[in-house]
């Protein structure tokens, strides 16, 4: 039960790292829900999930540990 824990805690900080490296972490939740929910559509189509995988590629090589804008 415990590991359980520790994995969900460790899943959820580095989900919000990922939304501080994005250089989002002042928008209100419900503008982050919004878009989150707005890409888990988008991905829906390959072209569009395959974009996005571009972009966040491109993100985590030009700045592996910085935020990136």
């Amino acid at each position: 039960m415990q590991a359980a824990r520790k994995r969900d805690a460790h899943e959820k900080i580095r989900l919000g790292g990922l939304v501080v490296k994005a250089g989002l972490d002042g928008q209100p939740t419900a503008v982050l829900l919004g878009g989150l929910i707005e890409i888990a559509k988008a991905v829906e189509d390959p072209a569009a999930r395959e974009r996005l995988r571009a972009i966040g590629d491109h993100a985590f090589a030009e700045s592996p540990r910085s935020k990136v804008v």
